[in-house]
């Protein structure tokens, strides 16, 4: 049984790896397109959006697409009534979400982030997060079984989708400004999640559907809000952070004299070019925790808490064999890979500070999950909070400083640095 597991483990995980490795390349090629079609100021007012937009999706999600894989795996539950029960619940929490970010999207765009030209932006995000909250709790299935399979195919089908939308769409949308293009590449997301939607749904189980099937359950919302609460918690408290982010730098870099204009250009190059050259080997580690959290969550249920060990051990130890030598790589080409994808050689000095800090990122994601798993994700959200506020009154103080956004890099890696290392204090404690 447990040479079983350990095999199912390992191809659940091979095939996350090799979908996330051809995920990575169509994602390489969306952002080829999409930097050279917009070019670094569009770039950098879409990502002054991209933090709202995924503390949107993380609202929406409420945790529910890692909490079905965790009960799908522990097999306490019929999956039909599991899934097809929580979707009308999710719609209804989608529906509140929306109807607030209409509300506050002219707050959100000129008075938090002081740019007007995001408020097409933040619409657009109410009208995609119902699809991604759907196809997220379908996802969650496969997991839970540790069929990865459909993940993968659909992942690639989705970049694909966006690859011709994106090349069609972005040059039209131009003649209309960038605040239209935002839009655009925000809005867009809806037809690669309908792909994904279909596709997932057409592999699951066949069996007849009744009306009931949809109506929650009492005994399965406890279960499921029990781990999805405290799951999402620690999400929303990054995302929460991350979305304070862009609030704080604009604020301050304003105050102490920096123009807009070099605010959304330096955090463009920090956080369209940088931060996501970085984590293009996190498709290694991603792969990884989502094989990860289904087998943890198994065997440490099962009180087998040497495999439970052993599993976290082979993650941390294939996470370094790929995070290493890709920090080696971009330190020693940081120039020639900017030039390669982004057709810019911006952000050097910044990718050469934060690449060997970003080693550690690459083992967190099986720490927090590894804690997840095991029933302690107050803890993950205990770490993560000390992390996100750290990052926070750092940016806060450090932006003050007429650094520019060298008070962002410096942030970023103190977080980073903590929340590996509380992760991994506890992760012993736990498991010793």
């Amino acid at each position: 049984m447990e040479k079983l597991r350990n095999n199912k483990f390992v191809i659940s995980t091979l095939i996350l790896i090799i979908g996330g490795f051809f995920t990575k390349i169509l994602g390489m090629l969306i952002k080829i397109i999409t930097t050279r079609l917009i070019g670094t100021d569009g770039i950098g007012l879409y990502m002054l959006l991209s933090p709202t937009f995924s503390l949107c999706i993380a609202l929406a999600q409420l945790g529910f697409p890692s909490t079905i894989s965790s009960l799908v795996a522990e097999e306490k539950s019929r999956n039909k009534k599991l899934i097809l029960g929580l979707i009308p619940i999710s719609l209804l929490i989608n529906f509140i979400i929306i109807i607030i970010l209409i509300i506050i999207a002219p707050f959100i765009s000129n008075v938090l982030l002081k740019e007007p030209r995001t408020y097409l932006g933040i619409i657009g995000i109410g009208m995609v997060i119902p699809f991604i909250s759907i196809s997220s709790i379908v996802r969650g299935y496969f997991f839970g079984k540790s069929r990865m399979l459909p993940h993968v195919i659909t992942n690639i089908l989705e970049d694909i989708v966006r690859i011709i939308i994106l090349i069609i769409g972005i040059p039209y949308f131009m003649k209309f400004g960038i605040e239209y293009v935002i839009f655009f590449l925000v809005t867009s997301n809806i037809a690669s999640e309908i792909c994904s939607i279909l596709i997932l749904t057409a592999l699951l189980p066949k069996s007849k559907l009744h009306i009931d099937d949809f109506k929650p359950n009492k005994s399965y919302l406890k279960n499921i809000f029990s781990i999805s609460i405290p799951t999402t918690s620690s999400r929303l408290i990054g995302n929460i952070g991350s979305f304070l982010e862009p609030i704080i730098i604009t604020t301050v870099l304003l105050k102490v004299g920096y123009s807009n204009n070099f605010i959304i250009h330096e955090y463009g190059i920090i956080t369209g070019y940088v931060i996501p050259l970085l984590l293009m080997p996190s498709f290694f580690t991603m792969a990884i925790t989502q094989a990860l959290v289904p087998v943890i969550s198994k065997s440490y249920s099962n009180r087998d808490y040497i495999g439970t060990k052993s599993k976290l051990k082979q993650a941390i130890t294939f996470s370094l064999l790929i995070g290493i030598p890709s920090t080696i790589i971009i330190l020693l080409f940081p120039s020639q890979l900017l030039h390669f994808i982004y057709n810019t050689t911006e952000g050097v000095n910044y990718l050469k500070i934060l690449a060997p800090i970003f080693v550690l990122s690459y083992i967190q994601s099986p720490l927090t999950a590894t804690l997840q798993s095991i029933g302690k994700a107050k803890c993950a959200m205990k770490g993560t909070i000390v992390g996100v506020t750290l990052r926070t009154i750092i940016l806060f103080i450090f932006s003050f400083f007429k650094i520019g956004l060298w008070s962002l890099i410096i942030a970023s890696s103190v977080s980073i640095i903590y929340v590996t290392i509380h992760h991994i204090i506890y992760l012993k404690k736990y498991l010793t």
